[in-house]
Formats: C-alpha cells, sequence, structure tokens
C-alpha cells in the first residue's frame, strides 16, 4: 500500500454539542484527523493548511453556508465541501450543488451515517489520485540494473540472475544479510519487467504488530473486530497485477504462513471477517535474512510454503566480500551527500579507502552509507582522511577477523574458517556453502588440526 497523506477534515458548526457529536463519529477512523469550528471565519483562517474536506453548516451565525462554499473556493477551489442544513429545500440544495458542493445532507436521524458515506468517497477519491501521482514519480524515476551498484565477480552473477527474473512472472526469493540491498533488488526486478507500470507494493512483515499483520495484508470488513469501523483493502488487493514485495516473510508466524499459502495456491483470499473471495493477481517477490531452509528443518517454516516461495533463487553477497564495490559505493555515498546538501563532493584519501577495505562491515551497504555521510561531516576540507571514518562498534563479536600483524595467506584463511565454523555451529555444509569451498577442504583441516570445533 502506498505511503498517503493523512486525511484532515473541517467541521464548522456553530451548536458545541452537534458539532462534538459529528467530530467524534468521523474521528472513528483512525485515518481522520477531524477539527472543529464554530464560525466560518475560523475555518478560513485555517484553510493555508489545506483540509481535504469541509463540511458546513448552512445556518452558520457570522455567514451563510452558501457565502462560506464561495470564500472556500476563492481561497483553494480544489477542496470538496460538504454543506449540512437543517431545512430540508430542495431548491436550495440544488442551487448549492451548481455552487460547487460536493453534497448537501439534511440534519436528521440519518445525518451522521449519511456524512459518513459522504466523507469515505471523497477519501477514497483522494487516495485514488494520491496513489496516481505517487505511481507517476516511480515512474519517472531510474529503475535499472545500472543503479544497482557493484562491478565485482559475486555482483556480476547477481546480475545474471536479474535477467532472468525480468523476463518471466516466476516468483523471487531474495536473500542476504541485513542491509545488503534486498529492496532495491525487488524494485529493480519490478520496474524492469512486463508489470512495470503496474503497483509495487512492498511490505516489511517485522515492522508491523503480529496482531494487524493479517489485516494489513488480507483487509478487514468493517466489524471484523474492535476498531474496524469500515472496511479496508489490504496489500494483497492493492498490489493489483503489480508486484507484492514481502520483506522478512520468516517473521510471519505458521498460521499466517498457511493462510498466505493458500493465497498463492488458489490466487484469492477473503478479507479478515468476510466470505467474498478476492482475486490475488499480483506477483509475489519475498526476501529474509535468516537461513528459511534451517527454519523448515526448526518447524518455524512452513515446508509447503518455502517451495511455493523459492521460484528464482537470489542471494546477496555481504558487503565484506564484494571487495573494490566497498570504493564504488562509497564514491557515490559521496556524490549522494553532496547532492542532498548542496555542497562539493569529498574524495577519499588512500588511508581513509584502505581503512574501509579492511572493515568486515556487518551492516553492509546500510552501514557503509551511514560511515560515509559521518565522514562527510567530520571532514574539515575535501579530502576525506581515516580518522575521519568512525565505525560504530555493533556487533563487534560477531565481525569477521581483521589483518593485524604479518600473517600468511594459509593462516588468514584458518582464521576465517575457524570464525564461520563458529558462527555456524560447526555446520561444514553452510560454511563451505558460504564461502565457496569444497567441503573436503573444511574436513582435511579439521582432521589435521589446522582447525578446532567451535564450543557450541
Amino acid at each position: 500500500m502506498y505511503d498517503l497523506d493523512p486525511f484532515t477534515i473541517y467541521i464548522v458548526e456553530d451548536d458545541p454539542f452537534y458539532g462534538r457529536l459529528l467530530q467524534h463519529h468521523l474521528g472513528m477512523n483512525p485515518d481522520h484527523t477531524v477539527e472543529l469550528f464554530t464560525t466560518g471565519r475560523d475555518c478560513l483562517e485555517q484553510l493555508y493548511r489545506k483540509p481535504d474536506v469541509v463540511c458546513v453548516d448552512y445556518g452558520l451565525p457570522d455567514m451563510t453556508g452558501a457565502a462560506l462554499l464561495e470564500r472556500i473556493h476563492a481561497a483553494n477551489a480544489a477542496v470538496p465541501v460538504v454543506v449540512i442544513s437543517g431545512q430540508e429545500d430542495i431548491a436550495t440544495a440544488v442551487a448549492l450543488l451548481k455552487q460547487g458542493a460536493r453534497d448537501y445532507i439534511v440534519k436528521d436521524d440519518n445525518t451522521r451515517e449519511l456524512l459518513w458515506r459522504s466523507v469515505l468517497k471523497i477519501q477514497e477519491n483522494r487516495n485514488l489520485q494520491q496513489e496516481v501521482e505517487i505511481l507517476k514519480v516511480q515512474l519517472e524515476e531510474k529503475h535499472s540494473f545500472d543503479g544497482i551498484i557493484g562491478r565485482s565477480r559475486v555482483m556480476q552473477g547477481v546480475y545474471g540472475l536479474l535477467e532472468k527474473a525480468v523476463k518471466s512472472n516466476i516468483n523471487v526469493s531474495i536473500t542476504g544479510e541485513t542491509g545488503t540491498g534486498k529492496e532495491v533488488i525487488a524494485r529493480a526486478i519490478h520496474f524492469n519487467s512486463e508489470r512495470s507500470k503496474r503497483p509495487f507494493v512492498a511490505v516489511n512483515a517485522a515492522a508491523i504488530p503480529e496482531t494487524l499483520l493479517e489485516s494489513e495484508l488480507f483487509g478487514h470488513e468493517k466489524g471484523a473486530f474492535t476498531g474496524a469501523v469500515g472496511r479496508k483493502i489490504g496489500q494483497f488487493e492493492a498490489a493489483g497485477e503489480g508486484t507484492l514485495f514481502l520483506d522478512e516473510i520468516a517473521e510471519m508466524d505458521l498460521t499466517l504462513q498457511s493462510k498466505i499459502l493458500r493465497a498463492i495456491q488458489e490466487r484469492e483470499f477473503t478479507r479478515v471477517g468476510g466470505t467474498e473471495a478476492v482475486s490475488f493477481r499480483a506477483r509475489l517477490l519475498t526476501a529474509t535474512h535468516r537461513d528459511l531452509e534451517e527454519q523448515v528443518r526448526e518447524g518455524s517454516f512452513r515446508e509447503d510454503l518455502f517451495y511455493r516461495l523459492m521460484g528464482l533463487p537470489i542471494a546477496l553477497p555481504p558487503l565484506r566480500e564484494r571487495g573494490e564495490d566497498i570504493i564504488i559505493l562509497a564514491d557515490f555515498f559521496l556524490q549522494q551527500y553532496a547532492k542532498d546538501n548542496r555542497t562539493a563532493p569529498c574524495k577519499l584519501n588512500k588511508c581513509a579507502k584502505d581503512k574501509l577495505l579492511r572493515y568486515p562491515f556487518p551492516g553492509n551497504v546500510r552501514e557503509l552509507k551511514a560511515v560515509i555521510d559521518l565522514a562527510c561531516v567530520m571532514a574539515d576540507g575535501a579530502r576525506i582522511r581515516a580518522e575521519d571514518i568512525r565505525f560504530s562498534g555493533l556487533r563487534s563479536n560477531s565481525a569477521l577477523p581483521v589483518a593485524h600483524g604479518e600473517k600468511t595467506l594459509r593462516e588468514y584463511n584458518q582464521e576465517i574458517l575457524q570464525y564461520y565454523l563458529g558462527k555456524y555451529d560447526n555446520n561444514v555444509v553452510t560454511v563451505a556453502r558460504k564461502l565457496g569451498i569444497g567441503k573436503s577442504t573444511i574436513y582435511n583441516m579439521l582432521k589435521n588440526g589446522e582447525l578446532n570445533a567451535a564450543a557450541s
């Protein structure tokens, strides 16, 4: 779902009790911000804040509803105005509608319900307009493989898989440590595919409370639970015929996993509290920083869902395995910082480059950007020195060994292998896959005493 602006409602009503009643009623929708005014003048003074709709009592003490409508549209012709009147006068209603009122509602027992419907319709139109504008901006942005920075051998492999991903509608599962750019890859796939003119909807499962995640994904019907004051469209539906990107898929509980599996298999789902089947037409991309195979073995991730999601797997390498890409990315972030802050771009001196290349970057590309931004602030001139490069020290216990002193290449290899054995609980198969070496190499080094089984 697109990140839309809050929906602001102005109510102009001289009867304080009735005004608060309408304010409370419309405020039951958590997406609404409702402000109450007792005079037309007070409302006009606050029009510069650009409300999304103004609900006007026809019989105000300082001016008529028709006069206020005229002055509102003189200030901003795009603001929808709903007139509420105690008189059921057809001629007045017709005149106001011709004057530009969006709706005319008579004060009676049905006023709150009619006003609710009118405001929701205006909100839906506003949201649709914003979504169209957001989509236009997305299409105008450059989304190409050229925007994925790096020339290392491991990244060349990623580019080859991306080329295959954009030529089909197969599901794509993206794996990699936190900060390696999984969403960047997902966006590149979408905007280079035949679905590029359709919505791209991203959901981070780890960022949404477990109790709200099902409703966020599938939507809900009015009355489905406390606070469900109207129908909500979920992300599966909002993606339409575009692309739905589910990030951190491993964070979902088993119950929700089963519902996602059904949606993928049947290509349909039901909203929470609903019975109507809703078609699911989007392409599905998923990502996680966890080892899903291990999650399946542990029973925390469904095996059948794993195979449904796997499709074309793309594993993003950690930054520490990308060599000179670190400097290429650093230069890119230097240019980006200069552009964002309207300054001349800084350059890294040799010592600063060497310092970056020696650091393991547990936070990956995201950490590198933060380090470069800070270095730009700390630098006294156009050159960034080694002392301007500062690392947070987070996760220092999990970092790879950094070269200290003079050692042979074999000794460094031993240190790296020992580190990975400790990290992956002596799982030789996993370590061999991570490092791109044969299992027999590790077994022989363990047998010869060059490596020790790490304590669990």
